[in-house]
């Protein structure tokens, strides 16, 4: 599973050939959360409250490169890092 990017204390990372629809898993500590690209609802798991909303941010700013990531893992190709939250 690449690590796509990193930012205090959170892992974003992506399988290759994943289940629909489109998402990341974020883990935090002993949190993890699969959670869609383009609405940022939550498929299954829990971050707490702080760690969300941060994911939340990062999510909404680079939506178009974890789309263009997504596509890449279903074929499967290399994916691409991506900016951490700052």
């Amino acid at each position: 599973m690449p690590r796509l990017s990193e930012f205090y204390g959170i892992a974003i990372y992506m399988y290759f050939a994943d289940h629909d629809p489109p998402h990341f898993h974020a883990i935090y500590a002993e949190y993890e959360a699969l959670i869609r690209i383009d609405n940022g609802a939550i498929v299954r798991g829990d971050l707490p409250a702080t760690a969300m909303r941060l994911v939340e941010q990062w999510r909404a700013m680079h939506q178009d490169e974890l789309t263009a990531n997504w596509a890449a893992a279903q074929v499967p190709a290399a994916l691409s890092a991506i900016e951490p939250l700052r």
